[in-house]
């Protein structure tokens, strides 16, 4: 039981890494555009979440863990930042390859100008709810300044990675939910739920995912100049 954590991430790394040398795909030759990126996310969501973990936000059931803490975040919390993205950009990579159409491209302002709206509005009404507010405010304010100002070419690509990576995010957070490993304080979110998933995961996830992308292919864009 005391494993539990680790075989929910050592699941979710498992596929991606053994894929990650398959010929078409290469994705080990990014590696190297990828690792700081991550490194670089891992830093503010970590430090966000020991704020999180200090003011009760969330909390971890010691029954699903190792019993490591590292400044009062389990150890598997930590990795968690290191292998959710690695799997997340994995997904973005393939279906780079094999999805050649960009097919979100003629939506994505509008996407992004309806998730913005939406998530501004929900976290401005929502301020005594740290993870709400926080989460839906700071993702909001992510997007704007990818899509009006740097007008990243990639948020279509992100879109159709973070709808696909959905189904891999609701079994991974499902388990650590439902068992559960994390549990998260009520007065503190919407408590709106996907089965056993406070909806604000949803967009804490997809801000991890999308800063990762967005420093990756900053990276590569360097490279390449």
């Amino acid at each position: 039981m005391h494993f539990t954590y680790v075989f929910i991430l050592a699941f979710t790394l498992s596929y991606p890494l053994y894929k990650s040398f398959e010929s078409r795909v290469q994705f080990y030759k990014k590696w190297r555009f990828l690792f700081p990126a991550i490194f670089i996310s891992a830093i503010v969501f970590i430090a966000w979440d020991i704020w999180f973990a200090d003011k009760s936000v969330w909390s971890f059931n010691r029954d699903y863990l190792l019993g490591f803490f590292i400044a009062g975040l389990p150890i598997e919390e930590w990795l968690f930042f290191f292998i959710t993205p690695f799997s997340c950009v994995f997904i973005y990579e393939v279906l780079n390859y094999f999805v050649k159409k960009d097919i979100i491209a003629p939506y994505a302002k509008g996407i992004s100008i309806t998730l913005i709206s939406a998530l501004l509005i929900l976290g401005i009404m929502n301020t005594s709810r740290m993870y709400t507010s926080i989460t839906f405010i700071t993702l909001a304010l992510v997007l704007f300044v990818l899509q009006f100002i740097f007008k990243s070419s990639y948020l279509p690509r992100f879109y159709l990675t973070w709808a696909v990576c959905m189904i891999p995010f609701l079994i991974v957070n499902g388990m650590l939910t439902a068992f559960p490993v994390i549990r998260y304080n009520e007065l503190h979110i919407l408590n709106v739920r996907i089965f056993t998933i406070p909806i604000e995961d949803v967009f804490y996830g997809m801000l991890n995912t999308l800063l990762v992308i967005a420093i990756y292919e900053y990276l590569k864009t360097k490279n390449n100049e």
